[in-house]
């Protein structure tokens, strides 16, 4: 997302509302408790050195509430909440996936060890409930067992991605509705869920809600095709993610569930072959591309990304207050040039 003075200000303020919540469970516990969850949410490290990411989640929370009428400071507890969940997820992926960095810096396991990032993890998960529960000092009980209950439903859903997700790895032919129901729950879920929180924070009612969080539903997915595109034919320089890492991980994308089921040439090297190299990965990238994926992965997204913007346009928002959300939606997708 581009500079924003908006923009800017709501992540000062989602930062104090995590600053707040962390000084509040690690008071009085050791230091090196404490600095494992300030490193993940990117506080700095023994060098001071800053890596917080762009907050796009609890962003989307503020957002939404804006959009919807409401005070967006009101949210800060929902979007801190949707925050520290996304940090839990990353805890335990990095150490499933074997990840060693993370935003240019050694993942949490690698400091601590995996025992300690596990337990690091659980806590970034209860810190986000404990956080959820701050929304009672605006809104009444029964709107904010509305807003545990939708959060606590998403992380459900992350797990059942996730789960998909390390269970395809092993897979050999996977049917494109399973990996639909892997974006569903890894991706979507969140992104979903951020929208869903505002919308009940400006007090929308039960409809409002749901049609909000399809919105979420269909822009994640689109999030997570494009993500794929690139992870293939992306610029390295742009993401900052390698575009051969996929293939050599041999990781189910969306374009290579294309190949796969396409029976082609790409189906006939990636079953023959025992390790993929960077060369390899190379030459993959240009078969797929030859076969008609890149096009395909490329027209699936924008699909799924004009059904979004469509789900959007229908809520009948006020055109002012919506702005920023829909603006900051196009920026999510500006990751191609």
């Amino acid at each position: 997302m581009a500079a924003d003075p908006l923009l800017d200000q709501m992540r000062l303020e989602i930062n104090s509302e995590l600053h707040e919540c962390i000084d509040q469970i690690v008071d009085q516990t050791p230091a090196e408790y404490a600095s494992m969850l300030r490193y993940q949410l990117g506080w700095g490290d023994e060098k001071g050195i800053l890596s917080q990411g762009k907050r796009i989640r609890p962003l989307l929370t503020l957002l939404a509430c804006k959009a919807c009428g409401g005070e967006w400071a009101s949210a800060l507890p929902a979007a801190a909440a949707v925050e520290l969940v996304h940090n839990f997820s990353l805890i335990h992926d990095d150490i499933q996936d074997d990840s060693e960095t993370r935003r240019g810096r050694p993942t949490v396991w690698v400091k601590w060890g995996r025992a300690q990032a596990i337990n690091a993890g659980d806590a970034m998960v209860f810190a986000a409930h404990l956080s959820l529960l701050r929304l009672a000092r605006n809104f009444d009980s029964a709107r904010v067992l509305k807003c545990a209950t939708l959060l606590q439903e998403a992380c459900l859903r992350l797990t059942h991605g996730q789960y998909l997700d390390m269970a395809f790895e092993n897979q050999a032919d996977l049917p494109l509705e399973l990996y639909w129901q892997m974006v569903e729950g890894k991706t979507s879920s969140l992104l979903s869920a951020c929208l869903g929180l505002g919308a009940l924070a400006a007090g929308e009612e039960e409809d409002q809600v749901d049609r909000l969080m399809q919105f979420g539903n269909k822009i994640g997915a689109a999030f997570q095709v494009q993500d794929d595109w690139l992870g293939i034919w992306g610029n390295d320089a742009l993401t900052g993610k390698s575009t051969t890492s996929d293939l050599v991980s041999r990781k189910k994308t969306y374009p290579v569930l294309l190949g796969i089921h396409h029976k082609g040439r790409f189906f006939e090297e990636w079953n023959s072959s025992t390790g993929i190299s960077q060369e390899m990965a190379l030459e993959l990238a240009k078969i797929m591309e030859n076969e008609g994926h890149k096009s395909a992965t490329e027209s699936t997204f924008q699909k799924l990304y004009n059904e979004g913007i469509s789900l959007l346009d229908s809520l009948k928002l006020d055109q002012e207050a919506s702005a920023p959300l829909r603006k900051a939606v196009e920026g999510l997708f500006s990751r191609l040039s």
